[in-house]
C-alpha cells in the first residue's frame, strides 16, 4: 500500500510539473497578446497581423517598414477610401512593421533586407474612444530580439501618432494608399 501512494504521489508530481512547464511556455508564447499600450490599446485587438494584407511599404534611413491592414481597412481602401473622401469604418486597423535594414550578402546586386525587428507602430478606428485624436488611437510596441519580448511603449499615449498624422486628416489621418498590384 505505501508503494502505490509513492508511485501515486511521483505520478501527481510528475503531472504538475508537466503543467508548470506548459503553463509558462504558453505565457511566454502569448506574451505580446498580453500587452496594453499606455492609453489601453491592447496589443491581443490585432492578433493575426501577421498575415494581414500588404498595404505599402516605406523605408527611412534608420527602418524598412512594411504597412498591413485588417480586412474591413482593405475592403475600404478597395471601395476608394479614403480617396473618395470618405473616412475608414469603425474597426479599421492598420499595423506599421519596422526592421532594422542590413545589406543583402546573397543578391548579385545592392539591396537592403530586412535584419532585426524593432516595432510594431498600430492604429485603431475607434471614434467613440479616440475622440480627440481624429477617431484613432495610437499605440507602439517596441521588440528586443535579444529577449524576443515586445514591450509597451512607456512614451506612446493613445494619441502619440496624432500630431504626425494631422498633415494627412483629409486622408482619414492616414498616410499611405493602398498601391497598386
Amino acid at each position: 500500500m505505501e508503494r502505490k501512494s509513492k508511485l501515486t504521489i511521483a505520478i501527481v508530481v510528475a503531472g504538475l510539473a508537466v503543467l508548470g512547464a506548459a503553463a509558462v511556455h504558453a505565457r511566454d508564447a502569448q506574451d505580446k497578446y498580453s500587452l496594453k499600450s499606455p492609453s489601453g490599446i491592447a496589443f491581443s485587438d490585432f492578433r493575426g497581423y501577421e498575415d494581414w494584407s500588404v498595404v505599402s511599404s516605406a523605408r527611412t534611413d534608420e527602418v524598412l517598414k512594411v504597412i498591413v491592414a485588417n480586412p474591413t481597412m482593405i475592403k475600404a481602401y478597395k471601395s476608394g477610401i479614403p480617396g473618395n473622401g470618405q473616412p475608414f469604418p469603425e474597426g479599421s486597423m492598420i499595423a506599421k512593421l519596422q526592421w532594422k535594414p542590413k545589406k543583402s550578402t546573397e543578391a548579385p546586386f545592392v539591396v537592403d533586407v530586412p535584419d532585426v525587428f524593432k516595432q510594431a507602430f498600430l492604429m485603431e478606428k475607434d471614434s467613440k474612444r479616440f475622440a480627440k485624436s481624429g477617431g484613432w488611437g495610437y499605440a507602439v510596441f517596441n521588440y528586443e530580439a535579444a529577449s524576443d519580448k515586445f514591450t509597451a511603449d512607456a512614451n506612446s499615449p493613445s494619441d502619440c501618432g496624432y500630431a504626425c498624422h494631422t498633415p494627412v486628416k483629409a486622408k482619414d489621418y492616414i498616410f499611405h494608399p493602398y498601391q497598386k498590384r
